[in-house]
């Protein structure tokens, strides 16, 4: 047997049968001996442990007296993704099975079959929806949804890890023809598993669904979305509708009211819309909060947690009055939640993948790491990224039509503080004036004070520098007959007389004298021409050709 990794052993007194398959997958070995009717223990190594690390499946046989208990299996709690669980049966358990299963903290890939205080069983929340998202998992913390209490959370970790050895049996060690045939339908398990979509057959009676959750699963990333600034104090709930933004914002006051009526039309408590927000897939973001207003004392916002509590217990209602889709509260982290959820990597993320991603953080004030599983959780969170582009896009667009608007106003602000300006000065001539004759009317009939005299003085002084002929006046005079002459000048003189120099002069006699040659070389040609085709014409008319 080529590259076989299982070994063949026979009990005493039992009769062994070997099946090798051809491609080297493991041995398959019954044994009966004192088993009474057991069933056969058998043993498959699967030689593809998908990163097992070199560790494989370890069957350890039954005893002689199990008295048909079905032989127990173990499986390593360190393989990629194979169920880290072990269950042992005793050895006189007439039939019966009572297994104890035992799971490790993390295996590498693994399933985490507790419920994650963070994610509540989704490792991916929505984009822009402040670590809310659109997922329906339970949350206390408001990062993957709200927190609800479920009758049938006791039996999710039981159900969690039956599934996980249903997936690990499929791709390791399917019992369905008892030959080669399991190892490669093995191999197809596997194949599945790897892009986390299909069904894998274990057993000719079970089978299980292959999704992006499996530990398998090899489509995994890890991400950054922002943390949300706001605290429980501030009250915010999002409601997820599903329904356009439009419809929404025009039937706004209608969801508020009904919101009222459902939180028991208690005239303390009014419901506030603190935003509206668009998503994609059709949904709308609706944040409220409630405000109470007690008979004495000063108003205060409802907790979200508590907000979030009491809309989930009404969640039907939500459903058929306003098509509500999800709740999740807008809450941040408190330091020792954002902790505990940093240290403890997510379902499906191998630890050291999670410490790398924290590494990479380039923001850990402001960003977390989050995991994105299959390609639903990457087209999810690309569609949240482009609406979110789309949102800062249409942003821009109206602070470009503010500054353009704000630049619009500049300019009419500048051309009216010109006007403004002008207007100025025209009425501080017009005051001037009016203050000239109101002094003027006023010291009609005084005689001449110092001041007056004094002023006046001054005002002869730069009257003489104006009019002396050597300053501005004369100058200004000056400059005016200049103008006044050269117009007349300009106006008077009808022809013009230009001046060449004498060796310009030969110059263009010698080209117009060229060019004479050339036009009496051309009518030579003309004429010559002329007297071939006439020359032509008569021997054409003298040809004996022409006279028939």
């Amino acid at each position: 047997m080529a590259f076989s990794l299982g070994v063949g052993t026979t009990p005493f007194g039992a009769t062994g049968t070997t099946s090798t398959p051809s491609f080297g997958f493991g041995t398959s070995t019954p044994s009966t001996g004192f088993g009474f009717g057991t069933q056969p223990t058998t043993t498959t190594s699967s030689g593809f442990s998908f990163g097992g690390f070199g560790t494989q499946a370890k069957t350890t046989a039954a005893t002689g007296f199990s008295f048909g208990a079905p032989a127990a299996t173990t499986a390593s709690g360190f393989s990629f993704g194979g169920a880290p669980a072990s269950s042992a049966s005793t050895g006189f358990s007439f039939g019966g099975a009572p297994a104890s299963t035992a799971t490790t903290g993390f295996s590498f890939g693994g399933a985490n079959t507790g419920t994650s205080a963070f994610a509540g069983g989704s490792a991916f929340p929505s984009f822009g929806t402040g670590l809310g998202g659109t997922s329906t998992s339970t949350s206390a913390f408001g990062f993957g949804g709200a927190q609800q209490t479920n009758p049938l959370q006791a039996q999710q970790p039981q159900q969690a890890t039956s599934n996980l050895e249903n997936i690990a049996s499929a791709v390791t060690l399917p019992q369905i023809y008892g030959d080669e045939r399991d190892a490669i339908i093995a191999k197809w398990n596997q194949l599945q598993a790897a892009w986390g979509t299909g069904k894998g057959i274990y057993n000719p009676r079970g089978s299980v669904e292959f999704t992006p959750d499996n530990p398998y699963c090899r489509f995994k990333a890890v991400g950054y979305n922002r943390l949300p600034k706001t605290k429980n104090e501030d009250g915010l709930v999002s409601l997820f509708i599903k329904k356009p933004e439009a419809e929404v914002r025009a039937n706004q006051q209608q969801i508020v009211d009904t919101l009222f009526v459902i939180f028991g039309s208690k005239p303390q408590l009014s419901v506030c819309v603190e935003g509206i927000k668009k998503l994609p897939d059709n949904l709308t973001e609706f944040v409220i909060y409630i405000l109470e207003r007690p008979a004495s004392g000063p108003a205060r916002r409802i907790p979200s947690n508590e907000t979030t509590n009491f809309l989930n217990g009404q969640l039907i209602q939500l459903k058929s009055k306003l098509v509500v889709e999800n709740i999740v509260p807008k809450m941040g982290f408190t330091e020792q939640a954002l902790k505990e959820y940093l240290d403890t990597p997510q379902e499906g993320i191998h630890p050291f993948l999670w410490e790398q991603a924290k590494l990479d953080n380039p923001d850990p004030d402001s960003l977390v790491p989050v995991p994105m599983i299959g390609f639903k959780a990457l087209h999810q969170r690309l569609k949240h990224q482009e609406q979110q582009t789309q949102a800062h896009q249409q942003r821009l667009d109206l602070i470009a039509e503010d500054l353009e608007s704000l630049q619009q106003k500049q300019v009419n602000m500048l051309a009216k503080l010109e006007e403004y300006k002008r207007k100025h000065i025209q009425l501080s001539h017009r005051l001037l004036q009016v203050v000239v004759k109101q002094e003027i009317s006023r010291k009609m009939g005084y005689s001449i004070q110092a001041e007056e005299e004094q002023l006046r003085v001054q005002l002869e002084k730069i009257q003489l520098e104006l009019n002396h002929p050597t300053q501005f006046k004369g100058r200004l005079n000056e400059l005016m007959s200049q103008i006044r002459m050269q117009n007349h000048l300009a106006g008077t003189r009808a022809d013009f007389s230009y001046q060449m120099d004498p060796s310009l002069q030969q110059e263009i006699k010698h080209l117009l004298k060229q060019q004479q040659e050339g036009l009496k070389h051309l009518v030579n040609i003309i004429k010559e021409d002329a007297q071939d085709i006439q020359l032509m014409e008569q021997n054409l008319e003298a040809s004996p050709f022409s006279q028939r």
